[in-house]
C-alpha cells in the first residue's frame, strides 16, 4: 500500500504552474531524452506537468501513457484528432504511475477517480484511470470540455 502524499499533489500543481508559460511540447522533447537525475520524482512530476499542460492548452479530451510489454506510448487525443508526445524513460514512466496512485489512494489494479487541479485564477477536475494487469499498465486522463 503507498501512503497518501499530499506534498506530492501540491508538488504537481506548482510544476503546473512553473511551466505555464512554456513550450509544452519542446520541453516534453527534451524531459523525456533526458537521462533521470537522482531526483526521480522531480523528473516524473515535471514530465507529468508538461503533459497535462499541453492537452489542456490543446484541448484534448484525453491523455493516454500505456505500457505493454516494455513499450512506452504517450498519446494525446482531441475531437478526432491523435497526437503522440515522446514517452518518458521507463523509471519515470513508472514513477509517474506511482505518485497518481499515491495522491489518488488508487491500490486497486484497476481505479477511477476525479483528480482536482488548481491552476493560477482557476481550478478544474480531471478523471483519472489507471489500469495494470499482467505486462500492460496505463494511466488515463480524461478532460472536461473546454469549449471554444
Amino acid at each position: 500500500m503507498e501512503i497518501h502524499d499530499p506534498n506530492l499533489h501540491q508538488k504537481l500543481i506548482e510544476m503546473c504552474d512553473c511551466y505555464l508559460e512554456t513550450d509544452f511540447k519542446a520541453q516534453i522533447q527534451e524531459a523525456a531524452t533526458t537521462t533521470p537525475t537522482d531526483d526521480l520524482d522531480e523528473d516524473s512530476l515535471k514530465y507529468l506537468a508538461l503533459t497535462i499542460m499541453y492537452a489542456i492548452t490543446e484541448k484534448a479530451r484525453k491523455l493516454n501513457y500505456k505500457k505493454k510489454k516494455g513499450q512506452l506510448t504517450v498519446v494525446v487525443k482531441g475531437d478526432g484528432e491523435k497526437s503522440s508526445v515522446k514517452a518518458p524513460p521507463p523509471e519515470v514512466f513508472d514513477r509517474i504511475v506511482g505518485i497518481i496512485r499515491t495522491i489518488l489512494h488508487l491500490e486497486e489494479d484497476s481505479a477511477s477517480m476525479p483528480l482536482s487541479l488548481g491552476l493560477r485564477n482557476g481550478q478544474f477536475d480531471v478523471q483519472v484511470k489507471v489500469e495494470r494487469k499482467d505486462d500492460k499498465e496505463s494511466l488515463k486522463f480524461k478532460f472536461p470540455d473546454f469549449g471554444e
